[in-house]
């Protein structure tokens, strides 16, 4: 196109929009159009316009060559930064970007595709430090499908200041974009249309170009003809004779017609020239000329006859051709035979293993043994390289071919998987299972085939998929162990303990017999993990033994690792400034190694910790990521342990309708998945809500589901999976259900001195001492909370530590030692406010001004305004009893005072008083 453009000032004045609003955050701008139209013109004008105001520019101009090696795009997007933009990257992400640029040595292992990915965004974030980035991508529809995977994923978090412009075709007979540009502010997206040019534009734009000058009757036919469209108007001006009258019937009447028309008219030996250069994604000067075998300055002299004729550029020994319309024209223009044989030619060429296989399969038409290798080896290739969408497309070419086996069917499950498409993996894997003969290798694909599901949220499938392969692994006993880790996982998530024990002795006993070390490390990490949960305390001697095996570059998921379940079981034990440290450096190595999936894990269990140790403002952080995370990646696990987070926050902070609104969202997806583990936290944040609020009946309510697994498994009272008793134990005291709540107490109590827990100890003993001052035992009362407050010495959990003083302050206050009440109380009040918990710092401030004796606005006192306000709730004079810590009657004489003093009659009125601002 012209170098002055002309026509498209709308057009630029959008993008100069664009670019003053990357400094306001990540934007992007996408411009429209059929082909021809001008997309380029004006995305390279962006692209000017961007580095002469400072801007970094990254960018990639895609072709739809049938052979494109993986990661090209992103290659090219990263083509020109040096090793200083890459000398900050952790090593898994150096290596991962160096096998991006082909100049890595991979040692054979694997490259995690979201490593590059995590590697990309880092590089982006780096160069965002310095200066404003714009990555600008032309044709996106032609993106490579591992590069595409690595643009969409990053767009979608962007630092600011970065920018994203695209063009992509609209016609429908453009492929379908292989990217979706989603960023975390959707409105932040644009989209800019470009049109026709009107007929004095183009009459600029042929005269610049073709160095002609046409008649106004000419000139509205060329615009009539080519619908205003600057490509087809120079094809059909350059092509008109000086004295044509009528262009309509001089030339073809569609633009298809119109490029092979042109590429037609072409000397034969050019155009086999032209066709080696449209079948590859680079081509060069020499590589057209080893590919027709010819002089490589004769080559260059018949590509620059092409370039004075528009159809190819040539930048040193690098082609290109002016449009991809013109490339396309060139493949679709030679026969069938030719495009083989011109593949064939090419294959032996080229030396990336990937390209060689594909020119291989694209020169086949039947599968031949060595095609079929060469196909099977450039997929382990890009599978190695972090491209496991490529190692799909190779594989398929070579089951294509006649390479269909059960086996590849398996590793092409086994690929769509890891690319992120667990629907394709697992429709091929049952239909691969159905043929199967039951064996190891039926054994294999149903392995497979419940990981997918576990990661597609059905946790039920995956143990009934693996219960009926077990058996079939023959003497294959590491795939056994694998498979019986995988289940015991899988049972334990559904809620099956026993069973899931069960399981997990037999992968033990099978991984001593097989004498591996990395499978006997997982089998002993995870029964160490299901005895502790199952209550049967902690197997200290085998979580050694695990961690001693464990492979540090391991790639099984990080929930089969024993350093996670080490750093899980020092949170649930209580030593949570160690596990904050161990959990700190897992989600640093899942961040370096891109591991989304594995870092929403450990995400979950890094949030509890920070919220029991009180960093709220952590857990902030750590929720925040994994709710723009889980949007990314679906899927009901990601979805439900996100919302769980985000309730608890809000919970915490008082925001009842938005904890309420998470939690039942995320009750909703723990379901669908079937992870009963899961579905246990939306319960006891709902019913944590509750006790908050002093709505105990429905506190009770909600805790209902869960009131028989401690009945059930009484030996099971860890925090992770009965956190909610202490807070049941609450309620149920309120509503005077106290022989109930002493059974719970008991339990905690009884495996607290079992196990050596603080945690039990502590809120237990908090509970023991409300249940002597609900049968109205102070003293009784204040030895068992003073118990508390000294296991809560042991116990770095800040919160519960002021919810137990809290409770020490009103024993006190009623045992009328008003001094030390007063003290005790402030200590919460100071810990709730500082933690940031409005809910409890009101209770607090209550009962600090009952201790003091300060009277509140209307006149009434500390005792008869909390009254007051439990009244205004709803709840019932036997519930605001048992909460206070006083007689119903009690409760009766001060709502009589305070509707005397209040001059009212009704708790409706009270109700009405209360939410007013000076009530």
């Amino acid at each position: 196109m012209a170098t002055h453009v002309v026509g498209r000032d709308s057009e630029f004045q959008a993008l100069d929009g664009f670019l003053a609003s990357m400094s306001a955050g990540p934007s992007a701008l996408v411009v429209e159009g059929a082909a021809g139209i001008g997309k380029t013109t004006v995305w390279l004008a962006g692209l000017e316009r961007a580095k002469n105001l400072g801007i970094r520019v990254l960018s990639t101009r895609t072709t739809s060559a049938e052979s494109v090696l993986a990661y090209s795009s992103l290659a090219d997007l990263l083509g020109d930064l040096d090793d200083d933009d890459f000398a900050a990257l952790p090593p898994p992400q150096r290596i991962a970007i160096d096998q991006v640029l082909l100049r890595g040595d991979a040692d054979g292992l694997v490259c995690d595709q979201r490593a590059v990915a995590a590697a990309f965004v880092s590089v982006i974030e780096r160069l965002a430090e310095i200066s404003a980035v714009l990555m600008a991508i032309d044709d996106l529809q032609w993106l490579d499908l591992p590069s595409a995977h690595i643009v969409s994923s990053a767009v979608r978090r962007l630092p600011a200041p970065v920018g994203v412009l695209a063009t992509v075709r609209t016609e429908t007979q453009a492929a379908e974009p292989r990217m979706s540009l989603e960023l975390c502010e959707p409105e932040k997206v644009r989209h800019l249309r470009v049109g026709a040019l009107s007929a004095g534009a183009l009459h600029a734009v042929l005269s610049e170009r073709l160095g002609r000058s046409f008649s106004r009757p000419k000139m509205r036919q060329i615009c009539d003809v080519s619908g205003g469209n600057p490509f087809y108007a120079l094809e059909l001006a350059g092509a008109m004779d000086d004295d044509a009258t009528d262009v309509g019937t001089s030339l073809p009447p569609t633009l298809g017609e119109l490029v092979r028309a042109r590429i037609g008219g072409l000397d034969p030996q050019l155009q086999t020239a032209l066709l080696a250069a449209a079948c590859v994604a680079t081509p060069t000067v020499t590589l057209v000329a080893a590919a027709t075998g010819c002089d490589v300055e004769h080559v260059r002299g018949m590509l620059a006859d092409a370039e004075s004729k528009g159809i190819v550029g040539i930048e040193g020994h690098r082609l290109r051709f002016t449009h991809p319309l013109l490339a396309r024209g060139v493949q679709t223009g030679a026969s069938p035979t030719k495009r083989r044989n011109m593949h064939r030619r090419l294959a032996e060429l080229v030396e990336h293993p990937e390209l060689r296989a594909r020119h291989l399969a694209l020169a086949a038409t039947s599968g031949d043994p060595d095609t079929v290798l060469s196909l099977d080896t450039a997929a382990e290739s890009a599978r190695v390289r972090g491209a496991p969408a490529t190692a799909a497309e190779l594989l398929g070419l070579a089951m294509g071919l006649g390479g269909d086996t059960p086996e590849r069917r398996i590793r092409l499950a086994r690929y769509h998987f890891e690319a992120g498409e667990p629907a394709q993996s697992r429709a091929l894997l049952v239909k691969t299972i159905e043929m199967l003969a039951p064996g190891m290798l039926r054994a294999d694909a149903s392995n497979l085939l419940a990981v997918v599901h576990i990661f597609e949220d059905s946790l039920s499938e995956a143990s009934a998929v693996l219960q009926a392969a077990v058996d079939q692994t023959g003497d294959n006993l590491a795939l056994k162990v694998q498979m019986l880790v995988t289940l015991s996982f899988a049972l334990l998530n559904a809620g099956e303990v026993t069973s899931a024990l069960c399981n997990v002795e037999d992968a033990v006993a099978n991984a001593e017999h097989l004498g591996q070390p990395q499978q006997l490390s997982q089998a002993l990490g995870m029964r160490t993990m299901l005895h502790f949960l199952a209550g049967n305390g902690l197997e200290g001697e085998g979580l050694r033994r695990a961690l001693a095996s464990e492979e540090p570059h391991s790639d099984l998921p990080v929930a089969f690792r024993p350093s996670m379940q080490n750093a899980m079981l020092l949170s649930w034990t209580g030593h949570l400034p160690q596990a904050r440290k161990a959990m700190l450096s897992i989600r640093r190595r899942c961040i370096e190694r891109g591991e989304e999936s594995e870092w929403m894990f450990v995400a979950f269990n890094s949030f509890l910790n920070e919220i029991w140790i009180g960093d709220f403002r952590e857990a902030a952080t750590v929720a925040d990521d994994a709710a723009e995370r889980a949007q990314q990646m679906g899927g009901d696990v990601n979805l439900s342990a996100a919302l769980t987070m985000r309730a608890a926050l809000a919970t915490y902070a008082g925001r009842a309708g938005e904890a309420r609104a998470d939690a039942t969202e995320a009750l909703a997806a723990s379901q669908r998945c079937g992870s009963a583990i899961l579905a246990g936290w939306p319960i006891t944040i709902l019913g944590f809500l509750e006790v908050s609020l002093g709505n105990h009946g429905a506190a009770l309510t909600t805790f209902e589901p869960m009131l028989s697994r401690v009945k059930d498994s009484p030996n099971a009272s860890e925090i992770f999976v009965a956190g909610f008793v202490p807070d049941a134990v609450e309620a149920m005291i309120a509503l005077g259900r106290v022989s109930e709540a002493e059974e719970m107490v008991d339990v905690l109590e009884r495996n607290g001195h079992r196990l050596d827990r603080p945690w039990m100890l502590a809120t237990s003993g908090r509970c023991r001492a409300m249940l002597f001052a609900a049968r109205g035992d102070a003293e009784a009362a204040d030895v068992a909370a003073q118990r508390a407050m000294a296991e809560h010495d042991r116990l770095p959990m800040p919160f519960e530590r002021a919810r137990t003083q809290l409770l020490v302050g009103q024993l006190q206050r009623r045992q009328r030692r008003r001094e030390a009440a007063s003290a005790t109380l402030r200590e919460a009040l100071a810990t709730f406010e500082c933690l940031g918990t409005p809910l409890w710092a009101e209770r607090a401030h209550a009962e600090l001004q009952r201790a003091s004796g300060t009277r509140t606005r209307a006149e009434l006192t500390a005792s008869e305004r909390r009254v007051a306000e439990l009244a205004a709730t709803g709840i019932t004079n036997r519930e605001m009893a048992a909460a206070l810590f006083i007689s119903p009657k009690t409760v009766e004489a001060n709502l009589s005072r305070i509707y005397r003093k209040l001059s009212i009659h009704s708790r409706a009125e009270l109700g009405r008083h209360m939410g007013r601002p000076d009530g």
